[in-house]
């Protein structure tokens, strides 16, 4: 697993969370808090399809104030819409008692992991560009959808995936072949932070390589790592 607990029953807990970004003056990156609440419930979710878990029920620490409750609210819901999932329950609370300068969210999920097949026979890839900031907002075809990936889990397409954080591929690979001298080929920065996990990496079967090339298409890169 990445970043998952393991607490018991098989049931998996993730969570992320968005300071100084939103629609408060004082935020750094500006956007709406449903955005915000979509990006930070996504990580989530691709932590829990890393630990072979599918969510079950989604908490809300919402830091910016009762008006942002519903949209932070809707953005957690647009993930599973996205995904054509059924959203889970979604209950959490506000700050309401001290009002903050900046926005500021957290998401927890909870999931419950899922019986797998696994194949010996597969090569890693990256799915999307790393994107951080701005650079989110500003390239959305560049970012691994959601959709899609659910769609190749479905299909088996997918062995292991594994969300790439803000310390960049080359990190999350050194952490997946537990070798801290790894190197890797691509022609992707290998060090840049991928914000809200805007590129994954996948362990594809080989049988199954030219259906996620045809899913995937352009943005599916070959992964090669040198020991």
């Amino acid at each position: 697993m990445r970043n998952a607990i393991l607490i018991g029953n098989n049931h998996i807990v993730t969570t992320d969370n968005s300071g100084g970004i939103g629609e408060k003056q004082a935020d750094i990156v500006h956007t709406t808090d449903r955005l915000t609440a979509y990006f930070s419930t996504r990580v989530c979710l691709l932590e829990q399809w890393a630990a072979h878990a599918m969510p079950t029920t989604v908490l809300l620490h919402n830091f910016s104030g009762s008006a942002s409750w519903h949209n932070y609210v809707a953005g957690i819901e647009d993930v599973f819409t996205e995904t054509s999932m059924p959203p889970p329950p979604i209950s959490g609370s506000s700050e309401t008692n001290i009002s903050l300068s900046q926005s500021a969210i957290a998401i927890t999920m909870i999931g419950q992991q899922q019986e797998r097949i696994t194949s010996k026979d597969c090569e890693w890839y990256t799915y999307g560009y790393p994107l951080v900031g701005d650079e989110v907002l500003q390239n959305p075809e560049k970012i691994a959808s959601l959709q899609k990936l659910n769609q190749a889990l479905k299909e088996g397409c997918i062995q292991q995936l594994w969300p790439v954080g803000s310390r960049g591929i080359l990190h999350e690979i050194r952490i997946l072949t537990k070798t801290s001298t790894a190197e890797i080929t691509t022609h992707l920065d290998i060090h840049k932070s991928a914000g809200p996990s805007t590129v994954v990496l996948l362990s594809i079967p080989k049988d199954k390589q030219q259906r996620a090339n045809d899913l995937f298409k352009e943005h599916l890169h070959k992964v090669v790592i040198n020991y």
